[in-house]
């Protein structure tokens, strides 16, 4: 299953506006971002109907993820009704994504 990807500013207010949101924000050109993308495809699926794992490119969304404060990427940033509750900077393990996502849901 592939990971929905945000398109634009609107599809991210949607996104993030209820429940809890896991935002990979990454480039096509990133490698880092590459290396990250089976996890989050994983976490998607295995968090399906719980919450909301998704992608958003940085440089098709550059106005959102300014607002952001985006600076490097990947960045990972976990969204609870909205609100951001934690960031995660560079590549990140499975298992610091399901503790987060875990802590978020509970």
């Amino acid at each position: 299953m592939e990971t929905k990807k945000i398109a634009n500013a609107e599809d991210f207010a949607d996104t993030i506006g209820e429940g809890v949101t896991l935002i990979d924000f990454n480039a096509p050109w990133c490698g880092p971002c590459r290396v990250q993308e089976p996890i989050i495809d994983q976490l998607s699926e295995e968090y399906g109907g719980r919450a909301s794992v998704v992608e958003m490119n940085v440089d098709e969304n550059q106005e959102t993820t300014a607002k952001l404060g985006i600076q490097s990427i990947p960045t990972l940033a976990l969204f609870r009704n909205g609100q951001e509750i934690q960031r995660f900077v560079g590549l990140q393990a499975k298992q610091t994504l399901v503790d987060a996502l875990e802590s978020a849901l509970n």
